[in-house]
C-alpha cells in the first residue's frame, strides 16, 4: 500500500508498505481521509518525544471497513466508519469505571513514543479495534468525518466543564481545538464567548462560527477586556487550547473569583503557574485527557450543523502531496489551518 512514512525527522517520504494485518476484534480501514493534527506537526521535527521513526503517523481519520478479524460480527466490507484514536485495553480500573480516556495501558493511533509503536493513518489501510470504531451516516461526507477526533477533544473539555446557560465563556486559543471548543461551549449554554489568540485571521474565523468578542493579546490587556465586559467580574469558565505559560495565565486571570479554567493544550511539559492568584481566588484548574466515548454526540451536532468544521479546512489534498504540506505547517504559514490528505 502507499504510505506518507515519517523515515527521520523532518522528512516524510511516500513508500510502498506492508497492507496491516489484523487480529482478532480488529478491523482494516480503507482510509478515505485524514487530517494532519498540529501534534503531528509537533511530531515532525521529534520535540514532541513522542513520533520516533521509522512511523506512519495520523489519527483523524475516516474511511470504509476493509476486512473484519475474527470476533467481529456487527461490521460488513463497505460500513463507513471512523475511530478514535485512543487505544484503551478495556480491563484496567479506569477502562472498567469507564475512564477509558486514562486507561493505565493508552496507546495512541500513529503515535510512537519509547513504550509502543503504533502505525497511523497516513496510508491507504490502518487496522485498529473494532471497540474504538463508530459507524458513520451515509450522507456524512469522509472529509468532515476524519475530523471528529478533533472535534471529540472540544466536546470532552466542555463536557467536564460546569458550563451553565447564560455563562460567559473565555476561550485561548483559536485553532482547531479552539474553534470546535467554542463551538461546544456555545452548544453547551454559555451565551458570551470570548475568543483570545495573536492571529487576527483566526479571531476573524472565531466570529463566524460563534465567539461574541474577540482580543488579540498582543494588543490587548484580556484579562482586564474580559473583566470591562463582565462588570468587573470576569469569566465564569475558561478553556485554555495552547499549553504555553502565557496562555495559561490569560485564562487564569480571566476567570471571576470561583471560576474554572480547563486546560486542553499541551504543548509544553512544564509551565509557571500564579499560584497565589488560584489559591487566593478558589479557581479550579483541570485537564483535560482526549475524549470519552463522546463520537456519537460529536457526530450528531456535526451532522445537524451544530458544530461546523469546513471553516476550519484549509485545503483537502492527495496523501502524495502530504510532505509539502507538512512543511508549510511546520514553517507556520500564515493563514493556514487544518489540511486532510486523501490516500
Amino acid at each position: 500500500m502507499n504510505a506518507l512514512l515519517l523515515t527521520e525527522y523532518k522528512k516524510l517520504e511516500m513508500v510502498d508498505f506492508p497492507v496491516p494485518e489484523i487480529g482478532p476484534g480488529e478491523v482494516l480501514v480503507r482510509v478515505r481521509a485524514c487530517g494532519i493534527c498540529g501534534s503531528d506537526v509537533h511530531g515532525y521535527d521529534g520535540s514532541s518525544g513522542r513520533r520516533h521513526p521509522p512511523l506512519i503517523m495520523g489519527h483523524e481519520a475516516a474511511g470504509e471497513v476493509a476486512k473484519v478479524g475474527p470476533g467481529v460480527t456487527d461490521l460488513v466490507i463497505g460500513d463507513r466508519v471512523t475511530f478514535d484514536s485512543t487505544v484503551y485495553c478495556g480491563q484496567c480500573q479506569f477502562c472498567v469505571r469507564g475512564d477509558v480516556n486514562l486507561c493505565d495501558d493508552r496507546q495512541v493511533v500513529g503515535v510512537a513514543p519509547k513504550e509502543f509503536k503504533r502505525h497511523g493513518a497516513f496510508a491507504e489501510y490502518v487496522s485498529v479495534p473494532r471497540r474504538i470504531m463508530y459507524k458513520l451516516p451515509d450522507s456524512f461526507p469522509y472529509e468532515q468525518a476524519a475530523l471528529i477526533e478533533a472535534v471529540s477533544i472540544g466536546v470532552h473539555a466542555v463536557s467536564i466543564t460546569p458550563v451553565k446557560l447564560g455563562d460567559v465563556a473565555v476561550i485561548v486559543g483559536a485553532g482547531m481545538i479552539g474553534s470546535v471548543t467554542l463551538q461546544a461551549a456555545k452548544a453547551a449554554g454559555a451565551s458570551r464567548i470570548i475568543a483570545v489568540d495573536i492571529e487576527d485571521s483566526k479571531l476573524d474565523r472565531a466570529l463566524s462560527i460563534g465567539a461574541t468578542d474577540v482580543f488579540n493579546p498582543n494588543k490587548t490587556n484580556v484579562p482586564d477586556a474580559v473583566r470591562a465586559l463582565t462588570g468587573g467580574r470576569g469569566a465564569d469558565v475558561a478553556f485554555e487550547c495552547v499549553g504555553y505559560t502565557d496562555p495559561v495565565a490569560t485564562a487564569i486571570y480571566s476567570v471571576r473569583k470561583g471560576g474554572m479554567v480547563t486546560l486542553v493544550g499541551n504543548l509544553s511539559q512544564n509551565i509557571e503557574l500564579p499560584l497565589q492568584y488560584v489559591v487566593t481566588r478558589q479557581i479550579r484548574l483541570q485537564g483535560s485527557c482526549a475524549s470519552n466515548g463522546e463520537y456519537p454526540q460529536c457526530i450528531d451536532l456535526m451532522a445537524r450543523g451544530i458544530i461546523q468544521v469546513m471553516p476550519l479546512i484549509s485545503a483537502i489534498v492527495p496523501l502524495s502531496e502530504g510532505a509539502s504540506w507538512f512543511t508549510r505547517l511546520y514553517a507556520n504559514e500564515p493563514n493556514l489551518g487544518k489540511v486532510v490528505l486523501c490516500p
